[in-house]
Order: C-alpha cells, then sequence, then structure tokens
C-alpha cells in the first residue's frame, strides 16, 4: 500500500488529505480543528486526524506533497515589487519577514510541522524528529493542483479542465484535458490580469472580506442593476473573446499596495468603498450585479474557449471562482459542454487532495477507473427525464458515483462517543433508535422548528451538506429571516439552500442534473412560483426581500434562484431518509440547509462545537447522530465572555 499525504498551507484554508492507492481516505480543513475561519497556518490538527483516519504514523507516509511551489510564488513577489518599486515598499516589508524565516525553508518547515502532527508538541523535539521521516517531499504546480483536484475525482473518464482563482504562483487560470490518468494544461492566463482578483476587488470595495466575502457579493447582486457592467468593461478589464481578461492596473493596487482598489477607481464608481458592517446600499447592490454578470460573461467564454480547444463535451473546474455557482449554473444551461463537474472544495484546501491524487496518477504513474469506465456514472445526455411519482421509490435515477464520497471525508463520532459527552456534561437527550430517527426530525421541520444537525463524517469544503447542517422547513415564510437574524446572526439579505431529493429535483426546480456538492444554481419552475403584484414588481434594492415568491420561500432568492443540493440515499441514507419522511408527511422534498455555525465561525466539527453553537443560537433542537436534544430541557449556558468576540465577521 502506498499512502501519500497532501498538503495546502500559509495563504488561507490550509488543509490536509490522505490517499492511499488512489483512494481517498480522509480529508479536512485546519479551520474546523482551531476554530479560526480560514486558517492559514501549517494544518497539524488536519494532518494528525488524517493519519488517526489511515491509522497509520507519519513515519508510514510513502510521499508527502505541497500543492504549490514557495519559491516561483516568492520570484513573483520579488518581480512585481521590482516592476512597482519604490511604490509598495510597505507591502513588501510586510511580507518579507515570514518568507526569510519560513516559507524559504519549506522542506525543512513542513518536516517539523509533520512531526508535531505525529504527536511531538516541543519545537526543539520536533526539530529532531523531522530526521526520522523517509518519505519524499514533493511540491506541485498550485494550478497543476486545482486541475488535478478537478479531474481525478471526476466521474469522466476524459474531459476539458478549466480552473479559475486569484493567483497561484504566476497563472490566475488554466486551462487543460484530462484523460485516463493524465492531465495536460495546455494554456494559462498569468497575474496581475485576474478575474478571481477583479471580483476580489469588488469584495473589497463593497465592504466585505477579501478571501472569504466573495460569496456574499454573488448573494447580494439579485438586489441590483447591472448598472455599472459598462464602465467596468470600459475602463477596468477588457474582456476578449477567449476569455481572457487584461486588466487597466491605474485602478487597482493589489499588484504593490495593501488595498485592492485605489483612489482612481473610487473615483469611477463616485465615493470611496464602502466600511465594513455600515449600512448597504443599492450602490453596492447595483455594484455586485455588475461585476457578477461580468463575471458570467468571462467564464462562459472562457468555457467556449477550452471547448474549442479540447473538443471534449465535459468539464471540469477548481479554483475559487469555480464556487462562483451562479455561474456555473450559467455555464451548464448556456455553455458548449453536455456535462460538468464541480470540485467541492474548489478552492486552496482542494489542492491538498489535488496534489496527493496528482503524485499517485501523474509521478507514480498508477491507473485510474473513473466512474464512467467502471459504468456507475451515466451522461445526462439521452436519459430519459425521471418518474416524478408520489412514491420515491418508484422514480429511476441514472447511475452516479464520482471519487470525493460526497465529500463526507472528515471526522465522524460514534453514538457511544456522543453519548459518553452528553453524559460527562450532565446534558439531557433522548437516544432514538436509528430507524425511527428519520421521522421524529421531520416532525420537527414540519412544525417549523429549527434543527442542528451533526451526523456522520464532516464535509471537505465550504458547503454544509447534510453532515454538519442546520436544518428548517423550505415552506415557511419567516424561515429565511429567523435563521439569519437568530440563528447565524449575518446579513438579511443572504439567501439560503434548498436541499431536495434527486428523485424529485425537476419538479420543483429548472433542473434535471446533478448537484450533489450544491455548486449549481437554478430557479423554482414557474408552477411552484407565487404570481406578484404590480407593487411588489416594482419594488427595489433590499425591499424585495421579504415578498413570498414560491411555494418555497425560504429558499428562493428575489431573481426565483435556489443554490440547489441534491441529495441521494446511496450518498448520506439518514439525511435523505430524514427529507423523504417530511416529503411523506408534507408533500414537499425540499428543506433549507445551512452550514452549522454562525457568523465568523468555522463550520462545527466536534459534538461539543454543536452542543456550543446550539446553545448560543435559537435552534429548537440538536441532533446528535440519533441523540436528540431539546432547547427548553438544556441547563442555562453560562459563558465568561462574550463569544461574539471570538470571531472575525467575514
Amino acid at each position: 500500500m502506498t499512502s501519500i499525504l497532501g498538503i495546502s498551507a500559509f495563504y488561507h484554508d490550509s488543509a490536509a488529505c490522505l490517499v492511499r492507492d488512489g483512494e481517498i481516505i480522509a480529508a479536512a480543513q485546519e479551520e474546523r480543528f482551531t476554530r479560526i475561519k480560514h486558517d492559514h497556518n501549517f494544518p497539524v490538527h488536519a494532518a494528525r486526524y488524517c493519519l488517526k483516519e489511515a491509522g497509520i504514523t507519519a513515519e508510514q507516509l510513502d510521499y508527502v506533497g505541497f500543492y504549490d511551489k514557495p519559491l516561483l510564488k516568492f520570484d513573483r513577489l520579488l518581480e512585481t515589487y521590482l516592476d512597482y518599486a519604490p511604490s509598495g515598499f510597505r507591502s513588501f516589508l510586510k511580507s518579507m519577514p515570514l518568507w526569510m524565516k519560513e516559507k524559504l525553508w519549506m522542506p525543512d518547515l513542513i518536516r517539523i510541522e509533520m512531526a508535531k502532527a505525529n504527536g511531538v508538541e516541543d519545537e526543539r523535539a520536533a526539530k529532531k524528529a523531522r530526521k526520522k521521516f523517509e518519505w519524499k517531499l514533493l511540491f506541485g504546480d498550485h494550478h497543476e493542483s486545482h486541475a488535478a483536484s478537478a479531474f481525478y475525482p471526476s466521474p469522466f473518464e476524459e474531459a476539458a479542465i478549466l480552473t479559475i482563482d486569484g493567483v497561484g504562483e504566476w497563472a490566475t487560470s488554466s486551462i487543460g484535458i484530462g484523460t485516463g490518468n493524465e492531465i495536460t494544461l495546455l494554456k494559462e492566463l498569468r497575474f496581475p490580469d485576474s478575474l478571481g482578483l477583479l471580483y476580489s476587488a469588488f469584495t473589497y470595495y463593497t465592504g466585505f472580506r477579501v478571501n472569504s466575502g466573495e460569496y456574499k457579493v454573488m448573494g447580494l447582486a439579485p438586489y441590483g442593476e447591472p448598472k455599472y457592467a459598462g464602465l467596468i468593461r470600459d475602463k477596468l478589464a477588457e474582456i476578449r473573446d477567449d476569455g481572457s481578461i487584461r486588466m487597466n492596473h491605474e485602478y487597482f493596487s493589489y499588484s504593490q499596495g495593501l488595498r485592492m482598489t485605489n483612489t482612481a477607481f473610487d473615483k469611477v464608481f463616485d465615493g470611496p468603498p464602502r466600511l465594513p458592517e455600515s449600512k448597504i446600499t443599492q450602490r453596492e447592490m447595483d455594484l455586485a450585479r455588475s461585476i457578477q454578470v461580468i463575471t458570467e460573461e468571462a467564464m462562459l467564454k472562457m468555457a467556449g474557449f477550452v471547448h474549442r480547444e479540447t473538443g471534449m463535451k465535459r468539464l471540469c473546474m477548481a479554483g475559487g471562482v469555480a464556487l462562483n455557482c451562479v455561474a456555473n449554473g450559467r455555464l451548464l444551461r448556456e455553455g458548449p459542454f453536455e456535462d460538468i463537474w464541480i470540485q467541492p472544495a474548489a478552492g486552496d484546501a482542494g489542492g491538498a487532495l489535488g496534489i496527493a491524487l496528482a503524485i499517485w496518477h501523474r509521478y507514480l504513474g498508477k491507473p485510474r477507473i473513473s466512474a464512467e469506465k467502471a459504468g456507475s456514472w451515466k451522461s445526462s445526455t439521452g436519459v430519459p427525464p425521471l418518474n416524478h411519482s408520489q412514491d420515491a421509490r418508484a422514480t429511476t435515477l441514472p447511475p452516479y458515483f464520482d471519487g470525493m464520497k460526497g465529500s463526507y471525508l472528515g471526522p465522524q463520532d460514534s453514538v457511544a462517543e456522543i453519548e459518553e459527552f452528553l453524559q460527562t456534561k450532565n446534558l439531557p437527550y433522548k437516544n432514538y433508535p436509528r430507524e425511527q430517527l428519520p421521522g421524529i426530525v421531520a416532525g420537527l421541520l414540519a412544525d417549523e422548528k429549527i434543527v442542528g444537525l451533526h451526523q456522520g463524517r464532516m464535509e471537505f469544503g465550504p458547503r454544509a451538506l447534510g453532515a454538519r447542517s442546520i436544518i428548517g422547513d423550505a415552506r415557511s415564510a419567516a424561515m429565511q429571516s429567523v435563521m439569519n437574524l437568530k440563528i447565524k446572526y449575518r446579513e438579511s439579505f443572504r439567501p439560503f439552500a434548498p436541499s431536495v431529493l434527486r428523485e424529485h429535483l425537476a419538479d420543483w426546480f429548472e433542473l434535471d442534473y446533478e448537484s450533489p456538492y450544491m455548486m449549481l444554481v437554478a430557479d423554482v419552475v414557474p408552477r411552484r412560483r407565487r404570481e406578484m403584484s404590480e407593487e411588489e414588481k416594482g419594488l427595489f434594492g433590499i425591499s424585495k426581500l421579504n415578498i413570498k415568491r414560491s411555494e418555497i420561500p425560504a429558499v428562493t432568492h428575489v431573481d426565483y434562484s435556489a443554490r440547489i443540493q441534491t441529495v441521494r440515499r446511496e450518498t448520506n441514507p439518514l439525511y435523505w431518509e430524514i427529507i423523504e419522511a417530511f416529503r411523506q408527511k408534507t408533500g414537499c422534498p425540499v428543506i433549507v440547509n445551512t452550514s452549522f455555525n454562525v457568523r465568523g465561525e468555522p463550520i462545527v466539527c466536534t459534538p461539543e462545537d454543536s452542543y456550543r453553537c446550539f446553545m448560543r443560537t435559537e435552534m429548537d433542537y440538536l441532533v446528535l447522530e440519533t441523540c436528540v436534544l431539546d432547547k427548553r430541557d438544556q441547563p442555562p449556558f453560562e459563558e465568561k465572555t462574550d463569544w461574539r468576540s471570538e470571531f472575525k465577521l467575514d
């Protein structure tokens, strides 16, 4: 057996992934263990978890892979500084100490940190222990790691590959082709021209955190109009026919400064950036809509170009921009590809998985058996419409399987471990037989109770997929507001995603395609919508928020769209059974699913994390595997400090 540990670290969303003989055994982000959102530090805790899950020590690894090439990244920083000198000197000085102290000595640093992951706590002892490791350390290219994470776990035997993010070493986007176990990157767009950095510039300008708040811009966009799209095209960025972007750097500061934009940018858009946490105005809504339109335009052109270059019928995607599920939905509907697969951990965390799989398939030359070749996946092309009968068991689904195992790759707690935790803390609960649990939870949802669901292995990637989720009744007109303001403690405009039984998807949404990782947006079907009055149609901006738009208002955004998670029984049996039991009670196969956390907090990992979040919010019930806790029965929850001070707002 060959054991490979992949690592991404030191920028944002550090993670570790363990691959054994080509199979993904475990993967997790460091933030889930440290409780620091987007934690950039070496993933000591995540690596320790991966080793434990595989039942090995660090000495038993055969290879360790790092997801990019630090020396090439350092070369970009130096060359960029020289290009802009003396401008950017403050930014240069700020970054150099970390490079000189740690990043330029990456091989030694990785071995020292791996000794800590192996249980050596003392720094001096870890430096000695590193010499015992006989595994080979390899470094991958950043966009090759993204490409590997996109293609190798996909169900496709061959596919085009598109990666788009802020920046790796030099590349900001790349296109390529995957066939069997081979990946070939054909062309790339290079720094400082970057679709990801353009989007991040508007994230900064609209008052949200870069590398954290981009999804807020996407959620805010439907409230606005694309009134600034022409200005963006005319002054800020040229979008070419192949989707490549040429930016006018007179308006940006990210190459040499500590800000994304500058005063010239301010003049174009009539004022300075919005201050974080200040009131969101119509300007920010229109800016969000404008940059979203530009991004979708560029991604459609990129997809068209890679299709022409490769002639492939299928597309795999990764990189932070691939998390833009609105654009992904348009690619599926309007693009030239028959099938699309997107890595659920598309950002930097997924690079850990990509480098591990790249070592197995590319470096070691090991074969890859795709789901398509094995017969456990069937293209959507030519599949007849599903029989959407009232009895879900009567439907016939085309086979679907990929290498991500539903992205359920993190830690899991046994019922015995959970009961030990609850009993030690003297917390009242009821442990139900497994076969009764779906009906119990479905009944709570039907009564408009909000439930924290902690079951199975934790998800890898930024989306909660029913393992560490907060769930509710999608039919409730009040649910969206209650969840935002009393559970998540976040901005009221933020939409929630639906989890829907795959068998009944097309009966509720304008989509009949797999979306297990919540990576596609589609509209609610017209017959499920509510006809709005003329007065309601005339509303603008945030005043659109509280209008009931469909039979499932809690998950219907102001433009009738929804970010969809399709649920299959074979991937997450308990979650499917809960939704099916809810369907049998209510006739609705759709529930609300949002991540189990509050604003600024990483998604929960342990039962203790889940209980703490449950008690800090106005959730009604907590489900820890088969143990159900009623908020009304819990003892008073007291903390010495205000928990809101623990987390930096995203």
